[in-house]
């Protein structure tokens, strides 16, 4: 398969990606009805495990062999993602309104673009800075108009949330050198894995300790429920986990993080589409000024780019 061919699927799967991410909060709201957020990421983590053990069981995967020498690299890199991210996130947004954590990520592209240029040497034109700025923009555009904007963020919050974008910022610029040695796949697995023991540990050793363990499988019974964590799970856990590695492998780390500004776009559309919300004129704006700017940023490339940018 050509590198543009390659590089086309990864394209492709940055968007299904956005479109899984976006859903995902319908998904997580209707989650948290029945249970804490540290014992959603427990389950939804379950969940990634065991889609992964039927992919084995039919022979779609292969588990990779253990070695010491893998391990210290993708540890490293679950650490990050998803195991800090993930919960930085869930604890930074307990103090924060939802408004302002999406002020707070749409930094991501902008720390992205100067952590790889830094470390990784990636090179891009003025063009594909200006396009970064716009899908912030749009993304601060909408956030603005919504006039949700109460103040309710603390100075924990604050700083839970910012570390859980360095999370990831650490993440697509540490992918980027970790992909180089190991498959899309073999990542995924360490990182499923890896987040299955560590959030699942940590929920039920807090629930023993607190008596409350048949409060971690209660939510199990809930129909509603099972069908939140399964989307979780299996495609905003592990798909979008597979896709953004395999990415990782064809496109520089900066133009898969503003792919991340699409994602409240998705979220609006979502609302509409499925919870009837209104669509407003300074969705539309907005929603215009994060697509061209992400159509910037992925298709003014530097002609000459060598490989090594990569």
């Amino acid at each position: 398969m050509s590198m543009h061919s390659k590089s086309r699927q990864a394209y492709i799967g940055l968007i299904l990606v956005t479109i899984i991410i976006g859903l995902s909060f319908i998904f997580v709201i209707i989650g948290l009805k029945y249970s804490s957020p540290m014992d959603l990421l427990a389950h939804r983590f379950t969940a990634a495990a065991i889609s992964l053990v039927f992919l084995w069981v039919f022979g779609l995967v292969k588990l990779p062999r253990f070695s010491f020498k893998k391990a210290k690299w993708l540890l490293l890199l679950s650490l990050f993602y998803p195991l800090l991210f993930f919960a930085l996130q869930t604890f930074g947004l307990q103090h924060s309104t939802a408004s302002e954590a999406g002020i707070i990520f749409a930094t991501t592209p902008i720390i992205t673009l100067i952590a790889a240029s830094f470390f990784l040497k990636e090179k891009t034109t003025w063009l594909q800075k200006i396009g970064i700025v716009l899908s912030i923009a749009g993304i601060l555009f909408i956030i603005y108009f919504t006039g949700n904007i109460s103040g309710g963020t603390t100075l924990k919050g604050l700083l839970l949330l910012m570390l859980s974008v360095f999370a990831l910022v650490v993440y697509y610029v540490l992918g980027k050198v970790v992909t180089a040695n190991f498959s899309a796949m073999e990542i995924t697995v360490w990182m499923t894995i890896l987040a299955f023991v560590a959030f699942n540990g940590f929920s039920v050793a807090s629930h023993i300790q607190t008596h409350t363990l048949n409060q971690f499988f209660k939510p199990l019974g809930q129909m509603e429920f099972l069908w939140a964590v399964l989307y979780l799970g299996v495609l905003s856990s592990m798909v979008t986990a597979f896709l953004t590695n395999f990415a990782l492998t064809q496109v520089p780390a900066s133009q898969i993080a503003v792919f991340n500004n699409l994602s409240p776009l998705v979220s609006i559309a979502g609302g509409i589409i499925i919870l009837n919300e209104t669509l407003y004129s300074y969705h539309i704006i907005g929603g215009l000024l994060v697509l061209a700017g992400v159509a910037m940023t992925v298709f003014f490339k530097h002609q000459k780019r060598s490989k090594k940018d990569f």
